[in-house]
């Protein structure tokens, strides 16, 4: 009978180098995660080991960091999955996702100010040189 690495091979394992690389971090900010419990690898003795789902974990976290998401919005959202299923999951990231896209509307309105305003100043000092 065949093993499961003769038919598909293991699930695959990262370790802390190749997770660095695969997702383009820090080592500080993998401990980091680790610390604050974003990520639980798995330990052989000094070693850590990340398997497909810290792999899958440090996608959402990435993903949230650049929507502009808070790491604990990101951690709560993570422990909803956990303990109470997809379906809350969704519901909860729907709330943060309303929250934050009314939150980057007023920061690009905010922005969009401040380049006319910059855009004015620079536009009447280029005139004042003609």
């Amino acid at each position: 009978m065949a093993n499961a690495e003769e038919i598909g091979g293991p699930e695959p394992r990262l370790t802390f180098k190749e997770m660095c690389a695969r997702f383009d971090v820090t080592p500080r900010t993998l401990r980091y995660y680790e610390y604050i419990e974003l990520l639980s690898p798995e330990r052989e003795g000094r070693s850590r080991y990340y398997g497909p789902r810290e792999l899958a974990r440090m996608t959402l976290i990435l993903r949230g960091r650049r929507w502009g998401f808070s790491l604990e919005d990101i951690r709560q959202w993570l422990l909803i999955y956990e303990k109470e299923g997809t379906d809350k999951q969704m519901r909860a990231f729907i709330e943060l996702a309303d929250r934050q896209l009314s939150e980057l509307a007023e920061q690009k309105v905010q922005l969009e100010e401040t380049m006319t305003e910059l855009k004015d100043l620079r536009d009447e000092t280029a005139q004042s040189l003609e």
